[in-house]
């Protein structure tokens, strides 16, 4: 009877815990060091689900803006920030543009059949498709494309190849493999130099909303170049916007022009889906690894995304296959893993999430970085401070430190350290909320609000009172500081202290 009272009392406690918020005012402690982003949809866009996925190990939260309607995604940004407020967690927000996406029209009977040697044609004139014709969204089709580029319909369930165009509307294509085409699919051109602009009128639409709303990211769908980039980073600065702006890799130009990419962007994702279909599928693994290994040079964070727990839409465990491929990622030195229909249409979001945080846990055992921490680089304009950054994760990794803490207003000391992947904690604070939400895509890094800013000792004290009052440092614990001094001039990283908890 005693120890059923005991597990009573344990279930209320738990019960209350999450339910109030005096117990739960603090900072969720850091389960492993990559993070987990999830794309919110109808099975996941409810404030209770939102919390359920948070609770489960969630850190940022994707819009997807191919989906939904800016009054949808109004009620999920705030819920998000309620969530922030009542339980302290910090969740980031990454608003994701559409770009211009290849699609056919609508099909008679929604599906045609179709063989190898048939000869199709597809305009920009709006019609329902048939044998005769078929109609693609892409206007500049014909004028882009020449004889003898492949077309893949459906990621490549269906290839085709350019038998003539008239560079105006009408061209005429030979089936090479398909068996059925249907209404609305995707359409790649791994051949063709598309002149769509990355930013469509829809994109401009969006983002119009985006920049009313407090997104921490906003994803550049179908990105070609750096131009693609700076583009963006001048609409969202021309509005005094914080966001920060991530360059999706989904196109063989991105792949040949990915370090002025990542140089131009504060963060990758690895899209795998239409790059897999784009490029030649043997290559996808190692160029995944090529990137993942240039972001943390540069220190920008990296997302791999697309299927990672696919068979977990409707599957209460994922296969052995996803298994190795989130371990595998995590290995690789990713930031962060997205998942997409796993958490927006899935039967079970947080079993999704739970099953991932027990694979990263896991693969996390045997993480390895040597050989591939960044160094200073003597011609950047930042030098000083990457110095102080770099050396201070390895005076960590060096002498056995538990954590590092630093200060961060710009978000720059955390991105540092962060890409470093030291063996410790690292404990980032900061005076503004929507950095918060930011850093939290970041490898490793714990976020925390303050506000208080004295003299450099006092305020150290202070921080670190404040992660021994959450069980997170405790007395003899060695430590590694980061700041800029003077304290109130919020100056660049310029001071490295390490010292032991007291």
């Amino acid at each position: 009877m005693r120890l059923k009272k005991i597990f009573k009392i344990a279930s209320l406690y738990s019960a209350f815990r999450f339910d109030n918020n005096y117990f739960f005012n603090m900072v969720p402690r850091l389960k492993h060091n990559t993070k987990i982003v999830a794309t919110v949809g109808p099975a996941s866009h409810s404030y209770e689900s939102l919390l359920a996925l948070a609770q489960s190990g969630v850190h940022i939260f994707r819009l997807n803006f191919s989906h939904g309607t800016h009054d949808g995604h109004r009620s999920v940004i705030e819920s998000i920030q309620k969530l922030n407020r009542e339980y302290d967690f910090h969740l980031g927000i990454l608003a994701d543009l559409q770009g211009p996406k290849l699609r056919i029209g609508k099909m008679e009977n929604e599906e045609m059949n179709i063989k190898p040697g048939d000869v199709l044609t597809f305009t920009n004139e709006k019609c329902v498709g048939n044998l005769e014709k078929i109609y693609m969204s892409y206007e500049q089709f014909a004028e882009d494309v020449e004889p003898g580029e492949k077309v893949l319909v459906d990621d490549g369930k269906i290839v085709l190849e350019v038998l003539e165009t008239n560079k105006k509307d009408n061209v005429k294509l030979k089936v090479l493999f398909g068996s059925v085409i249907s209404s609305n699919k995707g359409v790649n051109l791994p051949d063709t130099k598309v002149s769509l602009p990355c930013l469509t009128e829809k994109d401009l639409a969006d983002l119009d909303f985006i920049l009313t709303q407090p997104v921490n990211w906003i994803a550049l769908s179908f990105v070609r170049s750096a131009d693609d980039i700076i583009d963006l980073r001048k609409r969202v600065e021309a509005r005094h916007h914080e966001a920060k702006i991530l360059a999706k890799i989904e196109k063989p130009e991105a792949v040949r022009r990915i370090k002025k990419i990542i140089k131009a962007s504060n963060a990758i994702m690895i899209a795998r889906g239409d790059l897999a279909v784009e490029l030649p599928m043997e290559k996808l693994p190692g160029i995944q690894k090529e990137i993942i290994n240039l972001c943390m040079q540069w220190a920008r964070p990296v997302i791999v995304a697309t299927q990672m727990m696919e068979s977990m839409i409707h599957n209460p465990s994922p296969t052995r296959a996803e298994i190795t491929d989130v371990a595998n990622a995590v290995l690789d030195g990713a930031d962060a893993l997205m998942l997409s229909a796993e958490t927006a249409v899935g039967d079970h979001p947080p079993k999704v999430i739970e099953a991932m945080n027990k694979i990263i846990i896991e693969a996390e055992k045997t993480f390895s970085v040597k050989g591939r921490r960044p160094t200073p680089n003597s011609k950047s304009r930042t030098f000083l401070s990457d110095v102080i950054c770099f050396n201070a994760a390895k005076t960590a990794v060096d002498v056995g430190a538990q954590a590092i803490l630093g200060l961060t207003i710009s978000g720059y000391t955390a991105f540092k350290i962060s890409s470093y992947r030291p063996d410790c904690k690292i404990y980032i604070f900061s005076e503004r909320s929507l950095m918060l939400g930011t850093m939290n895509l970041l490898w490793g890094v714990q976020c925390f609000e303050y506000k208080k800013y004295t003299t450099t000792d006092e305020t150290f004290e202070d921080i670190t009172n404040i992660l021994k009052t959450q069980n997170l440092l405790k007395h003899g614990d060695l430590i590694v500081q980061t700041a800029s001094m003077p304290i109130d001039r919020r100056l660049r990283t310029n001071m490295l202290k390490v010292c032991h908890v007291d």
